[in-house]
Protein backbone atom coordinates (compact mmCIF):
# COMPACT_ATOMS: atom_id res chain seq x y z
CA UNK A 1 0.00 0.00 0.00
CA UNK A 2 1.57 3.47 -0.59
CA UNK A 3 0.60 6.55 1.02
CA UNK A 4 0.89 10.39 0.80
CA UNK A 5 1.14 12.78 3.53
CA UNK A 6 2.19 16.42 4.16
CA UNK A 7 4.57 17.47 6.59
CA UNK A 8 3.53 20.75 6.48
CA UNK A 9 1.47 22.95 3.21
CA UNK A 10 0.66 26.15 3.27
CA UNK A 11 1.31 29.54 2.35
CA UNK A 12 4.48 29.78 4.52
CA UNK A 13 5.92 26.26 3.19
CA UNK A 14 4.78 23.02 1.48
CA UNK A 15 6.34 19.57 1.49
CA UNK A 16 4.94 16.21 1.19
CA UNK A 17 5.40 12.80 0.99
CA UNK A 18 5.25 9.98 -1.67
CA UNK A 19 5.82 6.65 -0.01
CA UNK A 20 5.81 3.38 -0.48
CA UNK A 21 7.86 0.06 1.63
CA UNK A 22 10.80 1.48 2.96
CA UNK A 23 11.16 4.06 -0.04
CA UNK A 24 9.76 7.71 -0.35
CA UNK A 25 9.72 10.87 -2.41
CA UNK A 26 9.65 14.30 -1.34
CA UNK A 27 7.80 17.46 -3.14
CA UNK A 28 9.38 20.21 -2.24
CA UNK A 29 11.08 21.39 0.61
CA UNK A 30 9.97 24.94 2.11
CA UNK A 31 10.78 25.49 5.48
CA UNK A 32 13.98 24.67 7.25
CA UNK A 33 15.92 21.28 7.51
CA UNK A 34 15.46 21.08 10.94
CA UNK A 35 11.64 21.61 10.60
CA UNK A 36 11.56 19.10 7.66
CA UNK A 37 13.92 16.34 9.67
CA UNK A 38 11.54 16.77 12.39
CA UNK A 39 8.63 15.93 10.30
CA UNK A 40 10.34 12.27 8.90
CA UNK A 41 11.01 11.78 12.09
CA UNK A 42 7.84 11.55 13.33
CA UNK A 43 6.81 9.61 10.45
CA UNK A 44 9.49 7.08 11.39
CA UNK A 45 11.42 7.89 7.91
CA UNK A 46 14.68 7.04 7.72
CA UNK A 47 16.79 10.01 5.19
CA UNK A 48 18.89 7.26 3.70
CA UNK A 49 15.66 5.80 2.05
CA UNK A 50 14.44 9.11 0.37
CA UNK A 51 15.40 8.76 -3.27
CA UNK A 52 15.35 11.92 -3.72
CA UNK A 53 13.29 15.58 -4.09
CA UNK A 54 10.67 17.27 -6.70
CA UNK A 55 10.59 20.63 -7.21
CA UNK A 56 7.91 22.30 -8.02
CA UNK A 57 8.88 25.92 -8.97
CA UNK A 58 11.28 28.45 -7.47
CA UNK A 59 9.16 30.17 -5.19
CA UNK A 60 10.44 30.66 -1.20
CA UNK A 61 8.17 28.29 0.34
CA UNK A 62 8.64 25.21 -2.08
CA UNK A 63 12.80 25.42 -1.83
CA UNK A 64 13.83 27.39 1.45
CA UNK A 65 14.85 24.82 2.95
CA UNK A 66 16.87 23.13 0.55
CA UNK A 67 20.36 24.34 0.74
CA UNK A 68 21.05 23.41 3.97
CA UNK A 69 19.09 20.15 3.85
CA UNK A 70 21.10 19.32 1.02
CA UNK A 71 24.47 20.74 2.69
CA UNK A 72 23.52 17.85 5.26
CA UNK A 73 21.78 15.01 3.26
CA UNK A 74 22.83 15.54 -0.88
CA UNK A 75 20.34 14.01 -3.05
CA UNK A 76 19.21 14.22 -6.27
CA UNK A 77 16.86 17.06 -7.43
CA UNK A 78 15.10 16.93 -9.77
CA UNK A 79 12.46 19.24 -11.66
CA UNK A 80 12.03 21.34 -15.29
CA UNK A 81 15.58 22.99 -16.55
CA UNK A 82 14.06 26.64 -15.77
CA UNK A 83 13.56 26.31 -12.16
CA UNK A 84 16.83 24.03 -11.43
CA UNK A 85 18.77 26.74 -13.28
CA UNK A 86 17.30 29.76 -11.37
CA UNK A 87 17.98 27.57 -7.90
CA UNK A 88 21.50 26.87 -9.20
CA UNK A 89 22.77 30.13 -10.35
CA UNK A 90 21.03 32.54 -7.54
CA UNK A 91 22.73 29.66 -4.72
CA UNK A 92 19.42 28.28 -3.28
CA UNK A 93 20.94 24.61 -3.40
CA UNK A 94 24.87 24.01 -2.81
CA UNK A 95 27.18 23.88 -5.58
CA UNK A 96 27.33 20.78 -7.35
CA UNK A 97 24.35 19.77 -6.22
CA UNK A 98 23.29 16.71 -8.14
CA UNK A 99 20.33 18.98 -9.95
CA UNK A 100 18.28 15.91 -12.75
CA UNK A 101 15.88 17.97 -15.38
CA UNK A 102 13.29 15.45 -15.92
CA UNK A 103 10.87 15.99 -19.42
CA UNK A 104 7.41 15.18 -19.89
CA UNK A 105 7.36 11.57 -20.47
CA UNK A 106 7.64 9.60 -17.32
CA UNK A 107 11.05 8.49 -16.06
CA UNK A 108 12.66 7.01 -12.98
CA UNK A 109 13.27 8.41 -10.01
CA UNK A 110 14.70 6.03 -7.61
CA UNK A 111 12.02 3.29 -7.61
CA UNK A 112 8.94 5.25 -8.48
CA UNK A 113 7.37 6.63 -11.82
CA UNK A 114 7.51 10.06 -12.22
CA UNK A 115 5.81 12.54 -15.16
CA UNK A 116 5.81 16.24 -14.49
CA UNK A 117 3.08 18.39 -15.92
CA UNK A 118 3.13 21.80 -16.52
CA UNK A 119 1.11 24.35 -14.31
CA UNK A 120 -0.18 27.64 -14.57
CA UNK A 121 1.51 29.64 -12.40
CA UNK A 122 3.31 33.45 -12.26
CA UNK A 123 6.72 31.51 -12.54
CA UNK A 124 7.39 28.21 -14.36
CA UNK A 125 5.33 25.81 -12.32
CA UNK A 126 5.06 21.90 -12.49
CA UNK A 127 3.13 18.90 -10.76
CA UNK A 128 3.86 15.51 -10.87
CA UNK A 129 2.27 12.24 -11.35
CA UNK A 130 3.98 9.40 -9.67
CA UNK A 131 3.36 5.53 -10.50
CA UNK A 132 4.10 3.91 -6.94
CA UNK A 133 6.69 0.21 -6.87
CA UNK A 134 2.91 -1.51 -6.47
CA UNK A 135 1.35 -0.18 -9.04
CA UNK A 136 -0.40 2.64 -7.33
CA UNK A 137 -0.49 6.50 -9.19
CA UNK A 138 -1.21 9.56 -7.66
CA UNK A 139 -0.62 13.06 -8.66
CA UNK A 140 -0.16 16.43 -7.04
CA UNK A 141 -0.68 20.43 -8.37
CA UNK A 142 -0.60 23.10 -5.41
CA UNK A 143 0.12 25.72 -7.58
CA UNK A 144 -1.78 27.33 -10.59
CA UNK A 145 -4.53 29.19 -11.63
CA UNK A 146 -6.52 27.49 -13.84
CA UNK A 147 -7.00 23.64 -14.42
CA UNK A 148 -6.06 22.76 -18.13
CA UNK A 149 -6.58 20.04 -20.14
CA UNK A 150 -2.91 19.10 -19.16
CA UNK A 151 -3.94 19.17 -15.58
CA UNK A 152 -7.01 17.20 -15.54
CA UNK A 153 -4.62 14.23 -17.73
CA UNK A 154 -2.53 14.57 -15.26
CA UNK A 155 -4.92 14.05 -12.78
CA UNK A 156 -7.36 11.92 -14.29
CA UNK A 157 -7.03 8.05 -13.39
CA UNK A 158 -5.40 8.54 -10.18
CA UNK A 159 -5.77 6.36 -6.75
CA UNK A 160 -5.11 9.46 -4.98
CA UNK A 161 -5.10 13.47 -6.05
CA UNK A 162 -3.51 16.30 -3.81
CA UNK A 163 -4.93 19.53 -5.40
CA UNK A 164 -4.78 22.90 -4.24
CA UNK A 165 -7.55 24.75 -2.28
CA UNK A 166 -5.71 28.22 -1.93
CA UNK A 167 -8.94 30.68 -0.97
CA UNK A 168 -11.95 31.30 0.00
CA UNK A 169 -13.04 34.20 -2.55
CA UNK A 170 -15.50 36.09 -0.47
CA UNK A 171 -12.12 36.37 2.50
CA UNK A 172 -9.87 37.22 -0.03
CA UNK A 173 -11.85 39.94 -1.76
CA UNK A 174 -13.26 41.57 2.03
CA UNK A 175 -9.42 40.88 3.32
CA UNK A 176 -6.66 42.77 3.81
CA UNK A 177 -4.42 41.93 0.74
CA UNK A 178 -3.95 44.85 -1.71
CA UNK A 179 -5.93 44.93 -4.61
CA UNK A 180 -2.69 44.07 -6.94
CA UNK A 181 -2.75 40.99 -5.24
CA UNK A 182 -5.68 39.84 -4.62
CA UNK A 183 -5.50 39.80 -8.59
CA UNK A 184 -2.78 38.04 -8.58
CA UNK A 185 -4.10 35.23 -6.60
CA UNK A 186 -7.07 35.33 -8.45
CA UNK A 187 -5.63 35.23 -12.25
CA UNK A 188 -5.11 32.25 -14.19
CA UNK A 189 -1.61 32.64 -13.15
CA UNK A 190 -2.09 32.86 -9.53
CA UNK A 191 -4.18 30.18 -7.33
CA UNK A 192 -7.78 27.50 -7.20
CA UNK A 193 -9.87 28.74 -5.10
CA UNK A 194 -11.97 26.48 -3.18
CA UNK A 195 -14.76 26.17 -5.77
CA UNK A 196 -12.53 25.75 -8.43
CA UNK A 197 -10.92 22.85 -6.29
CA UNK A 198 -14.15 21.32 -5.49
CA UNK A 199 -15.48 21.34 -8.58
CA UNK A 200 -12.52 19.66 -10.02
CA UNK A 201 -12.69 16.59 -6.93
CA UNK A 202 -16.11 16.34 -8.33
CA UNK A 203 -15.16 15.43 -12.04
CA UNK A 204 -12.55 13.09 -10.56
CA UNK A 205 -14.37 11.48 -7.93
CA UNK A 206 -16.83 10.69 -10.77
CA UNK A 207 -14.43 9.03 -12.80
CA UNK A 208 -13.29 6.77 -9.96
CA UNK A 209 -10.81 8.30 -8.16
CA UNK A 210 -11.12 7.31 -3.87
CA UNK A 211 -8.53 9.72 -2.03
CA UNK A 212 -7.99 13.45 -2.06
CA UNK A 213 -5.72 15.63 -0.08
CA UNK A 214 -6.61 19.79 -0.01
CA UNK A 215 -3.15 21.61 -0.20
CA UNK A 216 -1.75 24.93 -0.10
CA UNK A 217 -3.98 26.48 2.32
CA UNK A 218 -3.84 30.40 2.84
CA UNK A 219 -3.80 31.34 6.01
CA UNK A 220 -5.26 34.77 5.52
CA UNK A 221 -8.05 33.82 2.76
CA UNK A 222 -9.32 30.35 3.54
CA UNK A 223 -9.19 27.72 6.86
CA UNK A 224 -9.53 24.08 6.46
CA UNK A 225 -13.34 24.06 7.38
CA UNK A 226 -13.85 26.28 4.52
CA UNK A 227 -12.65 24.16 2.39
CA UNK A 228 -13.49 21.13 3.13
CA UNK A 229 -17.46 22.62 3.41
CA UNK A 230 -16.78 23.78 -0.48
CA UNK A 231 -15.90 19.94 -1.48
CA UNK A 232 -18.74 18.80 0.73
CA UNK A 233 -21.56 20.94 -0.57
CA UNK A 234 -20.26 20.22 -3.53
CA UNK A 235 -20.15 16.68 -3.87
CA UNK A 236 -23.63 16.61 -1.68
CA UNK A 237 -25.42 18.65 -4.98
CA UNK A 238 -24.31 15.82 -7.11
CA UNK A 239 -24.93 12.96 -4.43
CA UNK A 240 -21.39 11.82 -3.19
CA UNK A 241 -21.29 11.25 -0.02
CA UNK A 242 -17.47 11.59 1.86
CA UNK A 243 -16.03 8.79 4.00
CA UNK A 244 -18.37 6.59 2.05
CA UNK A 245 -17.77 7.14 -1.76
CA UNK A 246 -14.24 8.86 -0.89
CA UNK A 247 -11.86 10.45 1.50
CA UNK A 248 -11.24 14.19 1.65
CA UNK A 249 -8.54 15.49 3.50
CA UNK A 250 -7.14 19.12 4.81
CA UNK A 251 -3.27 18.98 4.78
CA UNK A 252 -2.21 20.87 8.01
CA UNK A 253 -0.25 24.13 7.78
CA UNK A 254 2.36 23.48 10.68
CA UNK A 255 2.51 20.28 11.34
CA UNK A 256 2.59 16.42 9.79
CA UNK A 257 -0.39 15.46 8.54
CA UNK A 258 -2.75 12.25 8.87
CA UNK A 259 -1.18 9.76 6.26
CA UNK A 260 -3.64 8.86 3.67
CA UNK A 261 -3.31 5.44 1.71
CA UNK A 262 -4.24 4.81 -1.68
Amino acid sequence: MAEFTSLYSGSAGNCSVIRCGEKYLLVDLGKSCRTTVAGLKQLGLAISDCDGILVTHEHSDHVKGLQVFLKKYPMPVYGAADTLDMLDQNGLVPAGADLITLGSREEDVGCFGVQMFATSHDVPCVGYRVHTPDGRTMAIATDLGVLTPTVHQALSGCDLVALESNYDLHMLRTGPYPYYLRSRIESQRGHLSNDECAAKLLELVQEGCKKFALCHLSQENNTPMLALQTVFNTFAAAGVVPDKDCVVQAQRRSEVSPVLQF
